[in-house]
Formats: structure tokens, C-alpha cells, sequence
């Protein structure tokens, strides 16, 4: 039975697979959506498309890019566009620390430990769940643990894109779920405050709301991950690799080289020493980056940059490895030389998505979505499935998940309220939505950084491939989490405090 589940999904993901990939090269495929919004918002706005924003006086309207305010806002925005797109600093700054460690030869060292470490069976876990929680930490997830996942499995000689597609279902498709309250938790319970003032003046909804839930849904999301991969994915990109063998992309490791005991020791030294450092910053009142300020949280990339960069600096000095001066700045050099396709790639992703964002589609498509749900009558459990089906529609066209629940929370909170729905009911309903279909939109900016970081192994990937990739977790996700939201509910259990 398992051999015929398997090629039933390869037989229609090969399919799905072949029909993505007749899609153009990222890069042209990314100028071509450009194409698209500005003639779609050229036509909203001859059409005059307009609706009242939820919850408000305000009218939303669509802005033409083919206009002349349109053509002088592209035109003069456009390396701004660039400069302030999430990914590109992210990305730069940590590779900057990681070029070093990869040089010294560290995270080789480190991966091969600790795949000698690990049981197989539970390799798939391991990187699932690490990828859910790493999104307490922002944007790590995507910068630091998916490309180390590709590593980490190609090290335990499975494919590295099967590694890297659990790990981004983790990071991303189970974005809304951790042990830990996260920035995500702050800003949404924030948004949804706001919206239950409109009808009960003085609300206000926990930060921690849903902390129950999300924490209870983390261990199962991690297992539903875990399952794809093992029976669905991995069986898949066996088959098509078998077809087409995998390449070695230029900035992957070199042959393995044992890992240098007494060095690994210096590096832990290190870490302690820094952590404490970092402690001493965070802790103390006063301190320069005090943790309720929220500066830990922003510091948070530069911080694993250095720490990756001083790690391998005393790996490579204490292996023999950096016996040379100078190559620590190689490292670097070579860690910004791999990522030139994915620069070009960005410049025009983050055109695209900021052309999307101006032009006002991507709100009136969101403010349609919330007309449609408020005239939906039904029991509560109902209202709030059909919300986790068209929060993860509107997720595929607008990309922020703090935007879209700005735009929708005035709207749905107190009109579900109004239903016996409670607002932390609607927002994890929200939450599910927004987070199960990231990862198989191209709008979503990290997208693009996933599928250069997987054409560091297989050249020329496309579009296509990575959907394919990635739709089973997507399906997976939101089957699963959607129907312990509604037994959780059923039960009658406290979603959170």
C-alpha cells in the first residue's frame, strides 16, 4: 500500500512539476508579474474598482502604474524598492558571518558531528521543528536554517532538497506555531485590540490568546512535516533526481574533512563567552539592547553574523585551517560572489511586490475576501473554517501577515463577535490561513530566497519544481491544523491564557 501512495503523489507531482517549469526563469517570470500588476492596476483603475475599507470611512482605490504618478513613484522608488526588501539586508549580513564559518570549515565540522549524532528516522523531525520555532527569531529561519538543513541532509547523504523543503515547511507553512509568544504574537494581538475597541470600548486580547494552541500545535505539525517528507516528498525528489542527478552548486562544501576535536572545544569556549556577552547587553536593565525594548529581537541578525564570523575565525585559527592572513575576508568575498544570482533575482521580486503593494490590489483583493465572509451565516465553527480557507486565499496575492490582519481584523473580530465568536477564536483562525499557503506562492518574498538557495544544488530549478516541492506540506498543514482547530473548539478548550 505505501509503494502505491507514493507513485500515486509522484505520478502528480512529476505532473504538476513539468507544467510549473513551463513557467519562464525566476527572473523573467518576476518581470513578467511586473508586467501584469501594472496593466491589472491600469485597468482597476480605468474601471474605477473601489471598495470601503472594514471597519472604516476609508475607500480604498486602485492606483494605475501606467499613470504619470504611477510611472514617477516606479521609476524614483525603484532602489529603494531594492535597499528596504526584508530578504536582501537579511540575507547579506548573515551570509557575511556564515562565508567565514563555511571556510574555516566549521559548519561541516559541526554538521557531521551532528549527523553522527542523530538517528536518521529522526533527521526529517529534527529540522521541521527546528524550522517552526526558529520563527521567534524573525527572519533566521529563512537566512540561516534552510540552507544549513540542504547541508545537513546532503551530509547524511539524502537529497539536500528534501531537506530544505522540510525546513522551509517548518519556518514557514508553521509560522504561527511555537513553544515560545513571539513578535507575531505581540503584533496581531495588538491588531485584534484595536478591532474589539470599535464594539467594546476597552478590549483588549492577551498577547498570550493563543498560546495554548500554537504551543500544543507545534509537536503536530512537526509529525505531519515529518510524514510528508518521509512518504511523499522525499520518494519524489528520489525519483526525479534519479531522472535528473543533482549538481553541486559552486559555493557547496568541499570533500568532508574530519572535524578538528580541539577546535570544536575552542568553539565552545567561544559560544559560552559569547552568550554571556550577549546576556550582559539584554538582561540588565538599562542595558544597551534591554529585551523589552525590542532591540534583542532587531539585533538578532547582526549578532548571529558576528557570531558565525567569530566561531569560524577561532575553528579556522585553532585547525590550521586560516593559516593565511586574509582568509576570513575571503570567506566573505566568497559567501557575496554565491549570492549574485540571487541579488538580481531580488531587484526584480522586490519591484514586483512593491509595484503589487502601490497599486492597491493587493488591499481591495484582501477587503473582497472580507466582504465575502460577512455574508456568510452558519455556527461558529463553520465562520471560522471558511475564514482559515479564505485568509490562505488571500495569502497567495498579499504576502504580510500583520497588513493583511490590519486591513481584515476591523471587520472580522467584531463581526464575529457579534456571531458568539470570540476575537483570539478569529485570530488563530486568521493565523492558520496566513500561514500554511507561503510556501507555495511566488509572492512571498522568501520565496525567491528558497529557490536560489535550492539552485545551489540542482541549477536551472524552476518555479514549478519547488511548488511541487513544497504543496503536500501546504495541503498537509492546513488539513491537519485545520481539523485540530476545529476538535479544540468542539472540545471547548482555552485557546490560550
Amino acid at each position: 500500500m505505501p509503494a502505491q501512495n507514493d507513485s500515486f503523489w509522484i505520478r502528480r507531482l512529476s505532473a504538476l512539476e513539468k507544467l510549473g517549469n513551463r513557467l519562464p526563469a525566476p527572473v523573467t517570470l518576476f518581470v513578467g508579474l511586473a508586467v501584469i500588476i501594472a496593466l491589472a492596476s491600469a485597468l482597476a483603475a480605468h474601471l474605477n474598482w473601489q471598495l470601503s475599507a472594514p471597519g472604516s470611512e476609508r475607500v480604498l482605490a486602485a492606483r494605475s502604474l501606467l499613470s504619470a504618478e504611477g510611472l514617477r513613484w516606479a521609476l524614483t522608488h525603484a532602489v529603494d524598492n531594492f535597499t528596504g526588501f526584508a530578504p536582501v539586508g537579511a540575507v547579506l549580513v548573515t551570509m557575511l558571518g556564515l562565508g567565514v564559518a563555511e571556510r574555516a570549515g566549521l559548519l561541516q565540522a559541526l554538521l557531521m558531528r551532528l549527523v553522527m549524532a542523530l538517528p536518521d528516522r529522526w533527521l526529517s523531525f529534527a529540522v521541521v521543528l527546528a524550522g517552526i520555532v526558529s520563527n521567534i527569531a524573525f527572519d533566521v529561519g529563512y537566512v540561516l536554517l534552510i540552507p544549513l538543513a540542504g547541508l545537513l541532509f546532503k551530509a547524511a547523504g539524502r537529497s539536500p532538497l528534501a531537506g530544505i523543503a522540510a525546513c522551509f515547511a517548518g519556518v514557514s507553512a508553521g509560522y504561527s506555531a511555537n513553544f515560545l509568544l513571539g513578535p507575531a504574537d505581540v503584533m496581531l494581538a495588538g491588531l485584534s485590540s484595536e478591532a474589539l475597541r470599535l464594539v467594546e470600548p476597552g478590549g483588549e486580547v492577551s498577547v498570550a490568546a493563543n498560546y495554548y494552541f500554537t504551543a500544543f500545535s507545534t509537536p503536530v505539525l512537526a509529525l505531519v512535516g515529518t510524514w510528508v517528507s518521509e512518504k511523499i516528498v522525499g520518494p519524489y525528489l528520489a525519483q526525479t533526481e534519479t531522472r535528473e542527478p543533482t549538481e553541486a552548486g559552486a559555493d557547496t562544501l568541499e570533500a568532508p574533512v574530519p572535524p578538528h576535536g580541539p577546535a570544536l572545544r575552542w568553539v565552545l569556549g567561544f559560544s559560552v563567552c559569547f552568550a554571556l556577552l550577549v546576556l550582559a547587553l539584554v538582561l540588565p536593565a538599562g542595558s544597551p539592547l534591554a529585551a523589552g525594548e525590542g532591540n534583542a529581537l532587531k539585533a538578532l541578525v547582526p549578532l548571529i553574523a558576528l557570531y558565525a564570523a567569530g566561531a569560524g575565525w577561532v575553528y579556522g585559527k585553532r585547525s590550521g585551517r586560516f593559516d593565511k592572513p586574509g582568509e576570513a575576508t575571503r570567506g566573505m568575498e566568497q559567501a557575496m560572489v554565491s549570492l549574485a544570482g540571487y541579488l538580481v533575482l531580488m531587484f526584480f521580486a522586490a519591484q514586483a511586490v512593491a509595484w503589487f503593494g502601490w497599486s492597491g490590489l493587493g488591499q481591495l483583493l484582501a477587503a473582497s475576501g472580507a466582504q465575502l465572509l460577512a455574508g456568510f451565516e452558519g455556527n461558529v465553527v463553520v465562520l471560522l473554517l471558511a475564514f482559515i480557507v479564505i485568509s490562505a486565499a488571500i495569502n497567495l496575492f498579499v504576502g504580510s501577515a500583520s497588513a493583511k490582519w490590519g486591513l481584515l481584523a476591523p471587520v472580522f473580530v467584531p463581526m464575529l463577535l457579534l456571531l458568539g465568536v470570540a476575537p483570539e477564536q478569529s485570530q488563530m483562525a486568521y493565523r492558520i490561513g496566513d500561514s500554511v499557503t507561503n510556501i507555495i506562492t511566488p509572492l512571498m518574498p522568501y520565496f525567491a530566497v528558497v529557490l536560489a538557495f535550492a539552485a545551489r544544488y540542482r541549477p536551472g530549478i524552476g518555479v514549478g519544481t519547488l511548488i511541487a516541492m513544497m504543496l503536500p506540506y501546504s495541503l498537509a498543514f492546513l488539513c491537519a491544523w485545520t481539523l485540530l482547530f476545529a476538535v479544540w473548539l468542539g472540545v471547548g478548550l482555552p485557546l490560550g491564557f
